[in-house]
């Protein structure tokens, strides 16, 4: 299981904006087949840094999310949003495997 973070780093002047389109992914991403973790808009500390995080078993499987997220009307039209309303300044991707197990748990 790889997690995708993605980071935004977005205009804090439009805020409202970067919601919206956090709300559309919360309905697209899970119906084109990845684990949605949610995504996280700033609240206290950085106006500018926000986040996405969702699980996808693998890349191939990325790949295939990603081929369905295009595809999708909800997914072309939030893409074609961030496109008009330019509140996303700067968007990095990184896949990670989980290193540890969760909550101190002893394999």
């Amino acid at each position: 299981m790889l997690t995708c973070i993605i980071r935004y780093h977005i205009d804090p002047t439009k805020k409202p904006q970067f919601e919206r389109y956090s709300r559309n992914w919360g309905e697209a991403i899970p119906r084109c087949g990845a684990d949605l973790i949610g995504y996280f808009a700033p609240h206290e500390g950085s106006s500018t840094l926000a986040y996405g995080i969702y699980n996808i078993p693998d890349l191939a499987a990325y790949e295939a999310y990603r081929a369905r997220l295009s595809a999708d009307p909800l997914g072309r039209e939030n893409y074609a949003f961030a496109q008009s309303e330019r509140f996303i300044l700067r968007e990095d991707r990184t896949f990670l495997k989980l290193a540890s197990a969760p909550h101190g748990a002893r394999a």
